[in-house]
């Protein structure tokens, strides 16, 4: 589980301010934050009841959704227990949300600023350590400038320092479990396997630790699995295109619609290209990221709903009208 409190606090505050209870069923692995998270709101005088965990095994969640006192349901994670989810949900005819994986598009056109492309382009793969839903995954780079932006790209990866995530110094932590790591280092072999490249990393650091070295993956055809597979972990995959129309045409070229990133000078021309782009979000000269007051949510198979923001407050409420003849 990514950033375990806050996928709690996302769900938990729009509900909690429209007057809704929750009953919280966390990922397995973070039993210790769901408790710590349900003592937050007793200690601050929450009545009991208000937020509760539970804890269970997937099978009895849904005993759990097709209960008549639950009357919505939220859910974020992957794409296999979002189908699940979703389908007892739908047998129950309960309100769902879904916030599924992601494979972001990060376009750099020929007119970008590269300060700017590099800047975002690092913050946007690495921030986590690559383990988050909206990070830049695919990097989308017009044939122009692409040579210039994996030159120093690489090089600023070069430059991330492993180690505990708790001192300061660390730029580079370890990924979640040793699954996760065993996963993506399954998932580079394939992608070699299948003709990619490796410019950069690609192995497990010599250390202790889940840690993967920073990698680079060039030469992804559409045959190869890893097109369109997300990458949950510090490895970016590099594309080149001819022109803007090729970058909107590869950036919608995905199973995911989650976020997505427009690196250009020209804003009404970053906005053209955002218009096209098959996601729940795009941000222009910045990569894809969350706060309060912004909806968040994709499309295709990153899911349906929003959280957060004003839509994340009405997701979860009855939509009554009384009319005065």
């Amino acid at each position: 589980m990514d950033c375990p409190y806050y996928q709690l606090a996302r769900v938990a505050g729009p509900n909690l301010m429209v007057g809704n209870t929750l009953i919280v069923k966390h990922a397995p692995n973070v039993p210790q934050c769901a408790l710590a998270f349900e003592k937050l709101f007793l200690d601050a005088g929450a009545p009991v009841g208000a937020y509760s965990n539970v804890f269970l095994w997937s099978e009895q969640s849904a005993v759990a959704i097709a209960d008549t006192r639950i009357k919505g349901v939220a859910l974020s994670g992957s794409e296999r227990a979002g189908a699940a989810v979703a389908a007892e949900a739908g047998k129950a005819l309960k309100k769902s949300t879904m916030e599924l994986g992601g494979s972001d598009a990060f376009i750099v056109l020929d007119d970008a600023d590269m300060d700017t492309a590099i800047k975002w382009g690092v913050w946007g793969r690495m921030n986590n350590t690559g383990q988050c839903c909206v990070a830049a995954k695919r990097f989308i780079l017009d044939e122009k400038i692409a040579d210039t932006f994996v030159d120093r790209f690489r090089k600023e990866l070069e430059k991330l320092v492993p180690g505990d995530p708790m001192e300061e110094k660390t730029t580079l932590g370890p990924l979640c479990t040793a699954g996760a790591l065993d996963l993506v280092q399954q998932q580079i072999k394939t992608a070699v396997d299948g003709g990619a490249k490796v410019l950069n990393g690609g192995q497990r650091l010599d250390r202790k630790g889940y840690f993967l070295a920073p990698t680079i993956l060039t030469d992804i055809k559409p045959d190869n699995p890893a097109y369109y597979q997300e990458f949950f972990a510090p490895g970016a995959l590099m594309f080149r295109v001819k022109n803007e129309e090729e970058a909107v045409t590869l950036a919608n070229d995905s199973p995911y619609g989650l976020g997505g990133t427009v690196i250009t000078k020209d804003i009404e021309r970053g906005k053209r290209v955002a218009r096209q782009i098959e996601t729940g979000m795009v941000f222009i000269n910045q990569a894809t990221w969350t706060a309060p007051d912004l909806p968040f949510g994709g499309v295709k198979n990153s899911g349906y709903g929003r959280d957060l923001s004003d839509l994340g407050i009405g997701e979860f409420v009855n939509k009554k009208l009384i009319r005065v003849a």
